[in-house]
């Protein structure tokens, strides 16, 4: 008997190491699950914020189709994280249902086995009692072993009942958290298809951005080269200003100075205070704050093909950053302002200066510093302008010397 009760600890306590890590596991994934729900839904309130201010007087631009895509993307992400987390919770129902009959048989056995230690008891004294029983013995060696065989039953029957009873308990448990993710279940469903709803409508309104665009090809091609145009004079200008930022250094460093050095791998010759900047700017990488304090990213880096327009290539020599109308434009990094000018297509612009490295903020509607003047990260240099549809947005680039760089690894993720 008492090898039986032992084996059938044994049993339930394995049950309950294999099945501890499969749970842990889960509530990890249910965790980072929950938070990337969060995040999304964080970005998505973003989104409305900023998108709602030019609901009344939505044109079909590649503006606004950029800004819808990206809104269109992340309610997406949602929708699948919803569908993802209704998969984990049938999961977690399966595995507690799983639990549920592996106690229930579990407990069945151990029923059993009570009443047959209880029938066994009944029977082992052939109608004697426990004490005629016990001094029914031929010697006192037979005494002494009725004693301890009377004492290990009666301890293995204790300990059965108080299991029997725990596992009842357990499993009265486990149905109550069954129910509780049947419901939860059900409102993460009703969740997604309320969220399902919300990403065809955006579908359909962003179609119909891209056959009004689509039937007016030739206008955005053109609007597409004059912005080429735009920015091909916006980049001639960074270089002409960097160019002449690394003739004055290396005049400064004809003259012998020996405070002055050449830093690796750029052509520019550095003071010690900019290398220590340059090398403070590089160890920030994917770590500085945005230039404008709420947004998103509209139009990436590089050249790539529209994600919606066929027959579309964007190129972008930065990031385009959609914010709220009004919104400050920040310095990224500490840092000396090089340049301030306005450029066709891009209005107001600043070039700030971090040792070889160098950050350039336009589309601004004022300009709040000075050239030459230093600054410190998230120091405000002016306002985002906003168009005429409502559009306010920060065209912002990142540059090493006279090589142009991905903003996108420099800021940090959102």
């Amino acid at each position: 008997m008492r090898r039986f009760f032992s084996g059938i600890l044994i049993i339930i306590f394995s049950g309950l190491i294999w099945i501890a890590p499969t749970q842990a596991q889960t509530k990890k994934t249910r965790a980072q699950l929950e938070s990337e729900k969060r995040e999304v839904q964080e970005r998505l309130k973003e989104f409305d914020k900023i998108l709602k201010r030019t609901t009344a007087t939505k044109n079909a631009t590649i503006g606004e189709l950029n800004a819808i895509t990206r809104q269109f993307q992340a309610q997406n992400k949602l929708v699948n994280t919803l569908d993802r987390e209704v998969k984990l919770i049938d999961q977690e129902i399966e595995e507690t249902e799983s639990k549920i009959k592996q106690n229930e048989q579990e407990l069945k056995e151990l029923k059993e086995e009570y009443a047959r230690m209880i029938y066994n008891a009944s029977k082992m004294n052939r109608g004697l009692s426990i004490v005629a029983f016990v001094f029914s013995s031929s010697n006192f060696n037979q005494l002494y072993m009725r004693l301890r065989y009377l004492k290990q039953y009666t301890d293995s029957r204790k300990q059965q009942a108080v299991q029997i009873e725990k596992l009842t308990a357990e499993l009265a448990e486990q149905r109550v958290i069954l129910d509780g993710k049947k419901d939860e279940k059900v409102a993460v469903l009703a969740e997604a298809e309320k969220e399902r709803a919300k990403l065809q409508a955006m579908r359909q309104e962003r179609q119909g951005v891209v056959n009004t665009l689509t039937s007016k090809e030739r206008q955005v091609q053109r609007q597409i080269a004059e912005t080429r145009k735009q920015q091909a004079q916006l980049n001639q200008m960074i270089k002409d200003v960097i160019a002449e930022e690394i003739r004055l250094a290396e005049a400064a460093a004809a003259k012998e100075n020996p405070t002055v050095k050449k830093s690796t791998g750029s052509s520019m010759p550095l003071t010690p205070e900019a290398a220590a900047l340059s090398s403070s700017f590089a160890g920030n990488k994917g770590k500085l704050p945005w230039p404008v304090e709420t947004g998103f990213v509209s139009q990436q880096y590089g050249t790539h093909a529209h994600p919606t327009l066929k027959g579309i290539t964007i190129e972008n020599d930065g990031l385009d950053i959609r914010t709220e109308q009004g919104s400050p434009v920040r310095s990224v990094f500490d840092g000396t302002v090089t340049k301030i000018t306005n450029m066709p297509g891009f209005g107001g612009t600043i070039i700030i200066k971090h040792g070889e490295y160098y950050t350039m903020y336009s589309k601004l509607k004022t300009i709040s510093v000075k050239t030459g003047q230093k600054v410190v990260a998230k120091d405000i240099i002016g306002e985002v302008a906003t168009q005429a549809d409502g559009q306010a947005e920060v065209h912002f680039q990142t540059w090493k010397g006279l090589t142009k760089m991905n903003p996108a690894t420099w800021i940090a993720p959102k």
